[in-house]
């Protein structure tokens, strides 16, 4: 008697369904193992295959293992993430203490198309011996990976500590004893004082001096920025934002940082268009990057710092008044260098060991009368300033011992009576520093008086950044008050 061949199903839907069934027999006799996992994340079965690894996973049985939440029980799994996201993962490679395995992850739904749980699958174990190219290479990606974190890590870890600000005046160990104290915090902090005095390094010193050590010191000075690329520098940009953008987008200095802390340098040239999007980065701990529509948590401690008169540009309407009071949390104020002339000696020692070093000369030390001549100059530069003179002289001479004459002072006159750098003998011409200094005050007044005393516009005539002008400024004080 004849019997009729079997054949296939009439409709789609009942081949679709015969074809999962053959499939899933087909993974179930050729797998190393399965386990089936709830919405909730715990293991709710596992195949016989699978209970071999239990030993080398910590279990000494099925009952150990099963009700548990996979996240605790496999490490490195992305179960967890299938059944979040609803996406399978059909092939990856898994290393635990269980050993590498090739493995699928699939989501399970009802009749609705809700997501119920997910099946994981070991399609191989021991991989690396029937797939020793592709083993091989991701073993090498992941090394790749983690010493490129690491010198990520190396270069934005904080070159200085609070013990970095030298000095030992009242004045410095006033501000060393409020950094530690805000260090113990994880409120914003506002470093107010002039260029030169030291804000960026006090600012590495409180980040490496609180809980956040560990993590990245990410600094941002945003009077270098153009004012159209600020947004995307903070924010970060998505994948295709606009023409020319990378197709892999980019983090701004808030992702950056996150976990550590984001030093923003000269915050009072934020234009006021970006401030109120600050703000709300700083009060929801949360950003959008440019051309997404997704918003980004960040975890991150803010240190402001400017050499302007914030409280003075509020009250003329250029800064908002509701960010700088998110700012002015733990305000610190930085001396001059002409208020801690005490100081002078110790700083004068560190900056000539440093000029050494980076310069491989060798060390210049400082004659009395070279000191007091220091000690009685204006200093609008202040520390920085220092640094440069000091580096000036140290470079333009053999001499070991530096005395006034190396400075542009004179030996031969009693310390107050020695010569600012400004002044020269009654009936002699005009050196050419001398020359250089006075045109440059000439273009900078004229810039200021073209643009109405507006700063940025200045720069800009004057093909500038605005970080170089407000050092200019602070160079020759009569042209900032004027």
């Amino acid at each position: 008697m004849s019997t009729t061949p079997p054949t296939l199903p009439k409709d789609a839907d009942a081949v679709l369904a015969l074809a999962a069934r053959s499939m899933f027999d087909v993974f179930a006799r050729a797998t190393q193992g399965m386990m089936v996992v709830d919405r909730d994340h715990r293991v709710v079965w596992i195949s016989e295959g699978y209970k071999r690894f239990l030993p080398a996973l910590g279990f000494q049985n099925e009952g150990e293992f099963v009700g548990r939440r996979v996240e605790e029980v496999v490490p490195n799994t992305l179960m967890a993430q299938v059944i979040d996201s609803g996406q399978p993962i059909l092939v990856d490679l898994l290393t635990n203490q269980a050993g590498t395995f090739l493995v699928s992850r699939i989501p399970l739904r009802d009749d609705a198309g809700a997501v119920i749980g997910a099946v994981g699958m070991v399609l191989l174990d021991h991989p690396e011996t029937t797939m020793q190219p592709l083993i091989t290479k991701f073993a090498r990606l992941q090394r790749e990976l983690e010493d490129a974190r690491q010198q990520l890590a190396e270069q934005r870890r904080p070159k200085y500590t609070i013990a970095s600000f030298i000095g030992s005046s009242p004045a410095a160990m006033e501000v060393k004893r409020q950094a530690r104290r805000v260090a113990a915090t994880d409120s914003t902090v506002l470093l107010l004082g002039e260029t030169g005095t030291g804000k960026e390094l006090l600012a590495q010193g409180i980040h490496a001096a609180s809980a956040r050590a560990g993590a990245t010191f990410v600094g941002v000075n945003i009077a270098a920025v153009p004012d159209t690329l600020l947004e995307a520098e903070f924010f970060g940009v998505a994948p295709g934002a606009y023409t020319g953008a990378d197709r892999k987008g980019r983090d701004g200095k808030f992702k950056l940082a996150h976990g550590g802390t984001l030093f923003l340098d000269e915050i009072g040239d934020m234009p006021l268009a970006l401030q109120s999007k600050l703000l709300r980065a700083l009060q929801e701990q949360e950003v959008e990057p440019l051309g997404s529509n997704k918003v980004v948590r960040v975890d991150v401690r803010v240190i402001a710092a400017t050499s302007r008169d914030l409280a003075a540009m509020v009250a003329d309407g250029r800064f908002r008044a509701d960010l700088y009071y998110r700012l002015n949390v733990l305000p610190i104020r930085l001396p001059t260098l002409r208020e801690r002339l005490d100081d002078l000696d110790a700083l004068v020692e560190v900056l000539a060991d440093d000029i050494s070093r980076r310069s491989g000369l060798p060390a210049r030390s400082l004659a009395a009368d070279a000191l007091d001549w220091l000690a009685h100059q204006p200093w609008p530069g202040n520390i920085r300033e220092l640094r440069n003179v000091l580096e000036q002289a140290s470079l333009m001479t053999d001499d070991l011992v530096l005395s006034a004459r190396h400075f542009g002072g004179s030996g031969a006159l009693p310390a107050a009576a020695a010569p600012a750098p400004h002044e020269r003998a009654a009936g002699a011409p005009p050196t050419l520093p001398e020359r250089r200094a006075e045109l440059e005050r000439d273009a900078i007044r004229g810039a200021l008086a073209a643009t109405g005393g507006n700063r940025v516009a200045a720069a800009k005539l004057l093909r500038i950044s605005r970080a170089t002008l407000y050092e200019k400024l602070a160079r020759y004080p009569e042209l900032a008050r004027g």
